[in-house]
């Protein structure tokens, strides 16, 4: 038997048009075989059903297995053995073409019980499978919409969530409905064989064995040829059930090896990292499609980069179509106000303009960096791949240090004592390193793929919905920068230092070693190079505000505060050694020193660099000072509060002991045997002269006393 034709189940969780295409072509199989089996089904049955018709129906049969040849089967046309076999079949059968009533009780177990059970089972199971993966796919792709139009506020963690276990759920359910489906397609192309072959293997036994004396029609050679369509039918169903044991192994592989790949989120680093050596690239993305002046639609599409240029194709598309020209183009990530995992095409010529969006943020990283390579024509050279490891490497050491930094870095500066009468907190670039810094590896300072910011993001979101929340119980209205109602706080106004400096905002990165002394001149260093790499020259320029309570970020026109540092949380600035327009800090946003995320930040000045690091020393040393007074001020007054307490007790015992003198002064003066109302005295019980002693005693001891 030639080869099967077969659907490959890796390509199950893709989901490619191609796939899909080829999918369709089954399909289409399917229902060639399905409506040929009926018809063979039906001729069969005739045969079963009346003898007066049966050579009728033999002489049907014999003609349907001659027109196999005029069948348009899409898998199965060149299949000249099984043509040849199927015409021989048809010979024999038009000779055949009255039989007796004997044999209805033999063909109807050798000849309609196969066909019955392809036609009743298989081709049914078939059809379940095909409407179970039609619903499982429309269940996936509504699930993915749902999750490509999350909000970016990280106030619906409960609905996403439940949205990323949603497409979780679809996900793998349309790959495992899709792999099974693929897995009774592929044996379909068996049994489609089988079952044209065993019900006529059957039909023929019943002939032989009642002809078997004698029948001038049925010769040896027959019977020998009749063997070894048996042979071939069993050597089918064996290669047929090798290939489904293999089939479902695969599955089993496949569910085990995919499962961390349903989940829309970004994976494990670990497992699957970035790959930014790739000059080829496919997978569906988010299309924005302007639909008019000021509104979009985004459509998903299958992309795949075809030499220099990106292609879109569409599920139910035979070819793809051209996007754009990848050649010299420019590729970003940029911020879109209802998507996530956005990034930017632009053409050579800055005409055209394409905006996309990836699944998640490993997948958004990874074309990029494709797109980036494509750019500089790295998929014209022999070994495209390793040309782009190297070109990748060389931006990489401009970003990124050798281990040798530090040894570097001390040979390049030149010795210079730290100033005086600064606080310890801050540090000059152009200082010695601490001892400690010598052990600290570049790791230490920043951590490997740390992303950049270039556009100013508050560090302290969660404080500031606090403080939102908090104003709006307190009926101010608040405004998208944290800010209350009132243009500054009392500690503001009160406060001794009020300094204002022009700044530029170049970027900011999150850094490990919050103390060391080399940690801005880093960051600024790495900063500076990904601009230059990336070709980012926009900088937003602000008015820096330095007060004794906090550093403030405010806009020059509208005058409403961007960002505000806290003091206490600044743990170091300095400017750079040569440059000094250039400065920037470490700012600790939460938690104590161990569990602390600090963020650098670098800005521009006009000359003022190394003032503006001095002015936020001197705030600091202010308020110290000003929290020590304070803490002195509250020591002094719970002493007074104290005192005052311990007076207030001994004026309260003063008073009980007077009350109690008082009282039994007043039983004192009671007398000892009132006379009674005849003018004769009364007789006390003993009880009661008990008592009168006692209160004679008592009236002694309080004159005494008194």
């Amino acid at each position: 038997m030639p080869g099967i034709e077969k659907l490959p189940l890796e390509e199950a969780l893709e989901d490619s048009p191609q796939t899909r295409s080829l999918l369709g072509v089954f399909e289409e199989d399917t229902a060639a075989i399905s409506n040929y089996c009926t018809q063979l089904y039906q001729a069969m049955q005739r045969i079963y059903d009346a003898q007066n018709e049966l050579s009728a129906a033999t002489h049907l049969t014999s003609r349907l297995l001659k027109e196999y040849d005029k069948q348009r089967f899409p898998l199965g046309g060149d299949d000249e053995v099984m043509s040849s076999t199927l015409q021989q079949f048809a010979k024999v059968i038009d000779e055949l073409s009255s039989c007796h009533a004997v044999l209805s009780t033999q063909l109807a177990d050798a000849m309609m019980f196969p066909i019955t059970q392809f036609k009743e089972r298989d081709l049914k199971e078939l059809l379940t499978l095909k409407e179970v993966f039609q619903i499982a796919s429309d269940d996936h792709d509504t699930a993915i919409n749902r999750y490509s139009r999350l909000s970016k506020r990280r106030d619906n963690d409960k609905v996403r969530a439940e949205v990323v276990e949603d497409v979780y759920t679809s996900r793998k359910k349309q790959h495992q409905t899709m792999m099974h489906y693929f897995c009774s397609l592929n044996t379909l192309q068996y049994k489609k064989k089988t079952a044209l072959l065993e019900p006529l293997l059957g039909y023929m036994q019943a002939q032989i064995s009642f002809f078997k004396l004698g029948s001038e029609n049925l010769t040896q050679s027959w019977e020998d040829f009749l063997g070894t369509i048996g042979t071939s039918v069993q050597n089918v169903r064996r290669e047929m059930e090798e290939e489904v044991g293999q089939m479902q192994q695969t599955i089993q592989q496949m569910e085990r090896s995919c499962d961390p790949l349903y989940a829309p989120c970004d994976p494990d680093p670990a497992h699957s990292p970035v790959c930014r050596n790739l000059t080829r690239k496919q997978g569906y993305l988010y299309i924005r499609n302007k639909t008019g002046l000021v509104s979009s639609s985004w459509e998903r599409q299958y992309f795949f980069t075809q030499g220099g240029n990106l292609m879109q194709q569409g599920r139910t598309e035979v070819a793809g179509g051209l996007v754009t020209d990848l050649d010299n183009c420019s590729v970003m990530a940029v911020d879109s106000d209802d998507r996530r995992f956005c990034f930017q095409v632009t053409s050579f010529d800055g005409k055209k303009v394409v905006t996309l969006q990836a699944e998640n943020r490993r997948d958004c990283e990874e074309w990029i960096a494709t797109i980036n390579n494509i750019s500089k024509r790295i998929y014209l050279s022999e070994n495209a791949e390793e040309v782009a490891a190297r070109v990748n490497q060389t931006a990489l050491e401009a970003v990124t240090p050798s281990p040798s930094f530090q040894q570097r870095h001390e040979s390049m500066r030149p010795s210079s004592k730290g100033r005086s009468g600064r606080a310890s907190s801050i540090s000059s670039v152009g200082s010695e390193p601490s001892p400690a810094l010598s052990a600290l590896s570049f790791d230490a300072l920043v951590a490997p793929e740390t992303p950049i910011q270039f556009d100013i993001i508050s560090p302290v979101s969660e404080e500031n919905s606090g403080q939102n929340k908090a104003a709006a119980q307190g009926g101010r209205r608040s405004n998208p920068f944290g800010e209350s109602g009132e243009n500054a706080s009392p500690d503001s106004e009160d406060s001794i230092l009020h300094q204002l400096f022009i700044v530029r905002f170049l970027g900011s990165m999150e850094v490990r070693a919050a103390e060391s002394a080399d940690v801005i001149s880093e960051t600024m260093r790495q900063i500076l190079a990904a601009r230059a790499i990336h070709n980012i020259f926009r900088m937003t320029e602000s008015h820096l505000l330095v007060t004794c309570d906090c550093l403030k970020l405010i806009d020059p026109q509208t005058q409403v505060t961007r960002l505000r540092f806290p003091l206490s949380s600044v743990a170091q600035s300095s400017s750079h050694q040569d440059n000094k327009r250039l400065f920037g800090f470490v700012l600790q946003t939460a938690g104590g020193r161990e569990d602390s995320r600090a963020v650098c930040y670098i800005f521009e000045s006009n000359n003022d660099g190394e003032k503006i690091c001095d002015s936020i020393g001197l705030a600091k040393q202010i308020a110290f000072h000003s929290e020590i007074d304070r803490r002195a001020l509250e020591k002094r007054k719970d002493k007074a509060k104290e005192k005052q307490a311990e007076e207030l007790s001994k004026q309260k015992q003063i008073e009980k002991d007077l009350e109690e003198q008082s009282r039994l002064i007043a039983a004192s003066s009671r007398p000892a045997n009132p006379p009674g109302p005849d003018g004769q005295f009364l007789v006390l019980s003993s009880s009661q002269s008990e008592d009168s002693d006692v209160g004679e005693k008592g009236e002694k001891r309080g004159e005494s006393e008194a």
